[in-house]
């Protein structure tokens, strides 16, 4: 995005670049003129949608947590809690740069960090919830199982983390 744009930019279009940014550069790189390089105008653009830049940090993280949240409704719509929890897994696989960008963003930042801990929360009331419903009660099963479509989607390739997510929910399966 750095040709010049006919039209209005949206404030919508500043938080796609943000969060373009953000998962690609870090939060660092998270500045109005830069941002405004980047897609292609001038910082007045951005101080038209956002009074500075904490308020268009706040956007990003409320952005980023309210996708999350969104991704814990939609799996409740899959058949069986199983494939829920594998719709979950999917959902923070496809969302890696950007979970994993501001996961990093909130060991300094404290609005970033009550955010992760709020979706972490919500993940995990989930995953617990799913598992019992397959009768799997043992707490720490939940944890390891957060703790693994997170850290799976850090640290493999997309293909690799869904692989042994649907891998690990299998045992998990065959251990209750």
């Amino acid at each position: 995005m750095t040709t010049a744009r006919a039209t209005r930019l949206t404030r919508n279009d500043w938080l796609e670049a943000g969060r373009d940014t953000l998962a690609t550069t870090g939060p660092a790189a998270l500045k109005a003129e830069a941002l405004a390089r980047q897609i292609g105008t001038t910082k007045g653009s951005f101080y038209w949608h956002f009074r500075d830049l904490p308020q268009f940090q706040q956007a990003l993280i409320a952005g980023w947590e309210e996708a999350a949240l969104t991704a814990l409704i939609e799996a409740e719509t899959e058949p069986t809690p199983a494939a829920a929890l594998l719709h979950m897994a999917q959902g923070i696989n496809a969302g890696r740069r950007l979970e994993n960008a501001l996961r990093a963003w909130a060991l300094s930042y404290p609005p970033a960090a009550e955010t992760v801990a709020r979706v972490d929360a919500a993940r995990l009331g989930r995953i617990t919830a799913h598992l019992a419903a397959i009768g799997v009660t043992n707490p720490d099963m939940a944890h390891v199982l957060r703790a693994a479509m997170q850290g799976l989607a850090a640290l493999d390739s997309p293909e690799r983390a869904q692989t042994a997510l649907s891998s690990l929910v299998d045992l998990i399966l065959a251990l209750r």
